[in-house]
This record gives structure tokens, C-alpha cells and sequence, in this order.
């Protein structure tokens, strides 16, 4: 690990020993200043590798993560309530600080769907939609307007929240649903969605991750498509990573590493037609090996071809 590396990882340990001390991860001043200051410190390009870090660095990050994870909930609630106050919701939610990126992921995301699929989805789940719904809210009011979205959260505080928001704007309160319960329960509704959009905090480790894309494959549609969000860089400390070796049964077809103030990367694969047979059938379909070799080929989307894009979608809409 070169030195730049090596400042960065001591400047995130020190960071992490400050919001641990925290007695509360509720929005306020002080919580507020020590995650900025993390988010400032990992959005910058970089090329560390997360998985070659010392055992001690792996532990503070699966902390970390689960820590940030808290606190973006906690955020998200308190925002949820604040505009749940107002008469109509959605007509005042900029309030929330990061609206804007929500703005951006949401296009880039909108804009990846177009480049792998020849018409907008009837139907769309989004699994870990929480207090603040944001980037089905965003979906839905600029891009897909006559998409009907599910959105599932295991919390059910979470979800009532989230049905105040938009239960009285007359568009969104008819294709916005949200169903509280665990994605792992779900079984043959999945196979109703022509995308399912997997939210970054939903499975906080590898392990879980991978067994909630296990039970995706097993009952998604086949051909139908999968959005996920996943960190590249030091952004890995506030994320977890997924790989495209970690997508078993679908076949990868983009991954988008923002170099901006959007956070999160955007994978998008599509669910194998007929699954591969695998070596060892306890495994279930497998991707083939070369599919993670060939990780570099893909075309990532770059904003030169976000012109085409708009294109695309002003006839979607």
C-alpha cells in the first residue's frame, strides 16, 4: 500500500474512533460535521483495494459500514418526518440535504435501464426502500411515469413513513405500493418485475448479500433485470462492494464507477434465460469464470453518452 493509501486509511481510522464515541448517531451538529467529514475524505478517486487490507482494517470498515448504515437511516427518518408534517409531502423534498444526489443516481440509473432495455418497465421493485423512498419517488416523477412501483422494507415504522409522503399527491399515491415484510419471504411475486433494484444497505456484508441474490435468482423472471449499488475505491468504507463473481445466475452487462459526488456504483445484470448447469448442483447456476475476467471489456457508461440518453428517454416517458 503506497503512502497516499496508507494517510487515507489513518485518516478513515480516525474518523471511525470519533463516531464510535458518539453517544447518539440521531442527526445533530456534531454527528452531522464527523460524516461529512468521512464522505469528503472517501469521495476523491482512488485506487485502494479494500479486500488486500489487514485484518483490523477489514474489521473497523464491516463497522463502519453497519455504522453508516444506522446513521443513514436515522437521517432518512427524521427527514420523513418533517415532511410528513406537510400538507403535501413531495411538493418540499429538497428539504432532504442530499436530494441532489439523489437526482444524479437516479438519471444514471434511468439512463443505464434505457442502454439495456427496449421499453419501459410496467412494473418495478425496489427491495430496502426505507423512511424516504427517494429514488423510486425520483423514478417515477421525472423518468417512468406510468411505471408502478412495490416497494418492500422489513420495517414497518419505515414504511409508514414512507406511504405519508406520497399518499397524498394524486399521481404517485396510484403506482407507489410498499409491502413490509423480509425479501427472503418473497418467493413467486418476484417473478412480476421486469426490474428489481436492489437498495446498497440491503444485506451489510458479503455473506448476506449474497444469499438475498441467491433467492433473487431462484425466483426473478428470466431476462428480467437487476440494478445494484455497490462502492469502488475508498468509497468501500462507507458501502459494501459487490463483484460481479458475486452475481451467480445473471449475466453482467455494465458496471458505472461515478468519479462525482455520486457515491455509489451502479451494476445492472440481467437474469440468465436457461441456467447454466453447474459443476456441483448444490451450488445452483454459476457464472461462468470468464464472465469475471472479462470485467474490464465492459463499456461503463461515460456522460458523453448521457446526450443519446435524454433522447431515449423523452420517448420512454
Amino acid at each position: 500500500m503506497g503512502f497516499q493509501e496508507e494517510m487515507l486509511v489513518e485518516r478513515i481510522c480516525e474518523i471511525y474512533d470519533k463516531i464510535s464515541r458518539l453517544e447518539s448517531l440521531k442527526p445533530s451538529k456534531d454527528v452531522n460535521m464527523l460524516f461529512t467529514q468521512l464522505v469528503i475524505t472517501c469521495i476523491p478517486p482512488c485506487s485502494i483495494d479494500v479486500a488486500k487490507l489487514s485484518q483490523g482494517v477489514q474489521e473497523m470498515r464491516s463497522k463502519l459500514i453497519r455504522i453508516c448504515g444506522e446513521a443513514e437511516g436515522l437521517l432518512e427518518s427524521h427527514f420523513s418526518t418533517i415532511l410528513g408534517s406537510y400538507p403535501n409531502p413531495i411538493d418540499h423534498i429538497n428539504i432532504f440535504p442530499y436530494y441532489t444526489n439523489y437526482l444524479k443516481l437516479s438519471h444514471l440509473e434511468f439512463t443505464i435501464l434505457c442502454k439495456h432495455s427496449t421499453h419501459a418497465p410496467s412494473r418495478i421493485a425496489f427491495v430496502g426502500s426505507g423512511p424516504l423512498p427517494l429514488t423510486s419517488i425520483v423514478l417515477a416523477t421525472f423518468h417512468l411515469r406510468s411505471t408502478t412501483f412495490h416497494n418492500y422494507d422489513i420495517d414497518h415504522s419505515a414504511n409508514s413513513k414512507a406511504i405519508r409522503l406520497v399518499s397524498g399527491d394524486p399521481d404517485l399515491s396510484k403506482r407507489m405500493f410498499f409491502h413490509t415484510i423480509d425479501i427472503m419471504d418473497v418467493a413467486h411475486a418476484l417473478k412480476d418485475y421486469q426490474v428489481i433494484f436492489l437498495a446498497a444497505l440491503v444485506g451489510m456484508d458479503k455473506e448476506e448479500k449474497a444469499k438475498i441474490v441467491d433467492h433473487l435468482t431462484k425466483y426473478m423472471a428470466p431476462g428480467a433485470l437487476l440494478m445494484l449499488r455497490s462502492a469502488h475505491g475508498a468509497r468501500a468504507f462507507l458501502y459494501p462492494v459487490i463483484e460481479p463473481c458475486d452475481l451467480r445466475g445473471f449475466e453482467v452487462l455494465s458496471i458505472f464507477h461515478p468519479a462525482d459526488d455520486v457515491i455509489n456504483s451502479v451494476i445492472i445484470a440481467r437474469k440468465y434465460q436457461t441456467p447454466i448447469p453447474s459443476l456441483d448442483q448444490g451450488l445452483g447456476p454459476i457464472i461462468i469464470p470468464s464472465k469475471c475476467s472479462e470485467i474490464q471489456a465492459f463499456n461503463p457508461l461515460n456522460h458523453g453518452n448521457m446526450i443519446e440518453e435524454l433522447a431515449l428517454e423523452e420517448q420512454l416517458s
